[in-house]
């Protein structure tokens, strides 16, 4: 370093001399060393400094100070020296002394929690490995900063501490130690030029809101990135209200103390325009007047860009412009708004439309199914090979393959690809599989009857053609969207139960028709020691129930409708079990047929937001008593035995949901309910079996209750809201009810191997005893809060807190309420 300080001194003196005595000062290099190199090549060294053996130079000149920049520049030395090692005649031989930076191995944060030291550790190993310059450790502080500050902390201090890396060579560990401090609240939103919009409204447009001691659910925290979203925000609203020219020319934010700031906007509103002469050019295949009137703006309406956009490019309700074009084939279809003429307040606006010719599906592609076999999900699509381009069937497939319950409907990406110069498009689904087998383990609590254990599992993507090969078995055949469900319930020897089920989507293969053949045995034992197993039992009730189902989807009024018809056998055979008023012992059967229209339209079978399920549900069965000619005083003097052996009803069941998107990613779930049972002839009565009670989870299977309808009321003790039966003074189960449910839902995670959503409720119901004391408006009401687990193994789980308003009609004054209520698996009613 002296020797190089010697020339630089040197070289203005040598500067002055005459062009002679430069000529004498001129070397040709004739070797370069290099020395203080550990871990670096020396010839890639000596290559990046830009001297060569042979090169000539001159001592003093420009050379060596130009190779000593070159390898600053390189930011991988600490020190650099160039100096001359001797010289022979016009040879010099020059050494390139060097001192290494060494390179960042570990970087660690101090002063910070684990999970944004985890955060930051991801921002910042891009800088392990490297060179640890000046540069790079600014870059390492700047990173840290940056990050608190996007999340409102404007005032963190960050120390550099470095130590060497004892198992590295040429190695330093870095120590970020962070202080915060605290976060950065806005104190006041300031706004000036504002006169068509207050400066309350223009708040209330922001997600930024001002620090007040009572603002609890919005944040005030000043985010650079929040608030230029505020802005584009507060310029929508201008925009959407005709102010097309508004902008924002002048914010800014600045501390007023500590840890407070205020945000001051400077806004220029300019004129309210309106539309006044809307023209189209380039339509064949409509007229103005049907363009127009799906466009639906008339002249004089407020010039609001962002309504145009949806009424000429995919509203969700697909009553636009691009929708009416790409449902009929026109996939290259384009239209450009063109603002023609501006004149004083009002905008004439040219729709510049390019149909395009109508494409023609060319290849259907299905990508990401390893399970479910490609006939499963091809047979579900409405987009077939040499069918016209149709956007709406590409939304109804998507629908179609997000209720199969086996594909994650978050993840379901249908990409059309289209060839302009033929006129065709392929379209390629884009599909992830997700876990649709459950397995059901759990317990509960049923009155008289202590723990009861519940097993079951339920393959929703069986194969039964694949059975026929033992290798297939892991742990089960799959691939065919068959559902197989085996079902048991015990407690020892008080309570058994067992179903089994098994449903093929599609009978034969070729068309949607749904086939589904069930059995369960229930067997109830009264009396019995479950530790005792010599104690015989003093009563019992046994059900058998099997039957058959068959549905097919209809294509009128659309294929979102199912109609489905069901014949089932149900047999009791019970002792000392009191079914009704001197009906205690002996046994009944029925056969059942049933008729289920229904239409689902939900776009997600775990967590809806959109569509409505609705279903109208009648059973019945023979008609035993109206096809004999026995007057009613014969079934009037008939036992309940008697008049009870052979089953006769009809049973009306109705369910409607309905999802409503409201603000971001909150959704309305409002649903009604309704049931009615009845007999041919009155004077054979209602039968025992089938009827309803409200109250609780509404856990059929967990509140061991056989032959009944459990419907759910929570804020209320299971079981609990059934009507007084005036001539007994006895409760019993209804013949009516009615149900209605406002649900609040947000998702906290549509993971589907663990979604998760909160939800908050309001609902009401009732259960009469015949229709003539039925009355909509004389309900038992309660609100609460819950949130709804979903686990691929085990289905649907959910946890509420309600608490009801009403006094149930017959019991003491505080009792009937339950507050805490668990369900599994989804709550139809």
């Amino acid at each position: 370093m002296k020797k190089l300080l010697f020339i630089l001194i040197l070289m203005p003196l040598w500067a002055l001399q005459p062009a002679q005595a430069q000529n004498e000062n001129e070397y040709i290099i004739g070797g370069i060393t290099t020395s203080g190199i550990k871990f670096l090549d020396q010839n890639a060294i000596i290559n990046l400094s830009g001297l060569r053996v042979g090169d000539k130079i001159r001592v003093p000149g420009t050379e060596i100070g130009y190779a000593i920049k070159k390898l600053w520049k390189q930011g991988l030395f600490g020190n650099v020296d160039v100096s001359v090692t001797k010289i022979e005649g016009k040879t010099i031989f020059l050494n390139i002394h060097l001192e290494e930076r060494p390179k960042v191995s570990r970087i660690f944060f101090e002063g910070i929690r684990k999970g944004q030291k985890s955060n930051l550790e991801d921002k910042t190993k891009e800088y392990k490995g490297k060179v640890a310059s000046d540069v790079l450790l600014k870059n390492i502080k700047e990173t840290i900063r940056k990050h608190f500050a996007e999340k409102g902390f404007f005032a963190t201090q960050v120390e550099i501490i470095q130590k060497p890396d004892t198992l590295l060579k040429n190695a330093i560990i870095i120590t970020a130690k962070v202080q915060t401090g605290k976060k950065s609240k806005v104190k006041d939103i300031i706004t000036e030029g504002n006169v068509a919009f207050s400066e309350k409204k223009i708040r209330k447009k922001m997600k930024i809101k001002e620090r007040t001691p009572f603002r609890i659910f919005h944040s005030s925290k000043y985010i650079v990135k929040k608030f230029e979203e505020d802005k584009e925000r507060i310029l929508r609203m201008y925009n959407k209200n005709g102010y097309r020219d508004a902008r924002i020319v002048f914010d800014t934010a600045y501390f007023v103390s500590h840890n407070r700031m205020n945000i001051r906007m400077q806004i220029e509103e300019g004129k309210k325009y309106y539309f006044r002469n809307i023209t189209w050019e380039g339509n064949i295949k409509y007229t103005d007047e049907q363009l127009s009137k799906i466009l639906n703006i008339k002249k004089g309406d407020v010039y609001d860009p962002e309504t145009l956009e949806k009424k000429l490019n995919f509203s969700l309700t697909e009553e636009d412009i691009t929708s009416l074009y790409m449902d009929d084939g026109h996939l290259f279809f384009r239209i450009t708004p063109i603002e023609k003429n501006i004149e004083g307040d009002s905008i004439d606006v040219e729709m510049r439309i390019y149909e395009g010719p109508q494409a023609v599906i060319s290849k259907v592609i299905i990508n990401g199914n390893t399970k479910t076999s490609d006939k499963v999900i091809l047979r579900e699509i409405r987009t077939k090979p040499g069918m016209k381009f149709s956007r709406r069937d590409i939304i109804r497939t998507t629908q179609a393959l997000g209720q199969l319950g086996m594909l994650d409907p978050e993840k379901i990406d249908p990409r059309p690809i289209p060839n302009q110069e033929e006129g065709t498009v392929d379209i390629i689904y884009n599909v992830e599989e997700k876990p649709s087998d459950m397995l059901e383990m759990s317990g509960g609590w049923g009155a008289g009857f202590g723990f009861v254990g519940t097993l079951g599992v339920s393959f929703n993507n069986f194969s039964i053609r694949k059975a026929g090969k033992l290798s297939n078995w892991r742990p089960v055949p799959v691939g065919d969207a068959q559902r197989l469900s085996i079902r048991a319930q015990a407690n020892g020897r008080s309570f058994q139960t067992y179903s089994v089920s098994f449903t093929e989507p599609w009978l034969g293969g070729k068309k949607p028709n749904n086939f589904t053949v069930f059995a369960t045995l229930s067997n109830l034992n009264i009396g019995v020691n479950r530790f005792n197993l010599s104690n015989e039992r003093t009563g019992y009730l046994k059900m058998f129930n099997t039957g058959v189902s068959l549905g097919k989807r209809l294509r009128i009024p659309d294929d979102y409708f199912t109609l489905s018809h069901s014949l089932s056998f149900q047999y009791y055979d019970f002792q000392n079990y009191t079914i009704d008023d001197g009906f205690a012992s002996g046994y009944a059967n029925s056969v059942v047929l049933s008729t289920n229209l229904s239409r689902n339209s939900i776009d997600n079978p775990t967590f809806p937001r959109t569509g409505s399920m609705l279903s109208l549900n009648l059973s019945f069965t023979p008609p035993y008593s109206l096809f004999s000619n026995k007057p009613d005083e014969f079934y009037q003097s008939q036992t309940p035995a008697e008049r009870f052996k052979w089953l006769e009803y009809y049973k009306l069941m109705f369910d409607g949901s309905f999802y409503t998107p409201l603000v971001g990613k909150l959704v309305l779930a409002s649903r009604i309910h309704f049931g009615f049972l009845d007999a041919y002839r009155s004077a054979k009565g209602i039968v025992p079996f089938e009827r309803f009670t409200l109250g609780g989870g509404g856990l059929a299977g967990q509140n061991f209750i056989i032959g009944r309808e459990v419907v759910g009321l929570r804020g209320y003790e299971d079981n609990a809201v059934r009507p007084l039966d005036p001539r007994r003074r006895t409760f019993v189960d209804g013949t009516v009810f009615a149900k209605y449910v406002l649900e609040l839902r947000y998702p906290i995670s549509l993971n589907p191997a663990a979604t998760v959503f909160v939800l908050g409720f309001y609902e009401a119901g009732n259960n009469w005893l015949g229709f003539e004391r039925f009355n909509p408006f004389k309900m038992y009401r309660s609100a609460g809060i819950g949130v709804r687990f979903l686990m691929p193994a085990f289905g649907m789980i959910g946890l509420d807190w309600g608490r009801g308003f009403d006094q149930i009609e017959g019991l003491p004054a505080g009792q009937g309420f339950q507050n805490f209520t668990f369900t599994i698996g989804q709550q139809i009613r």
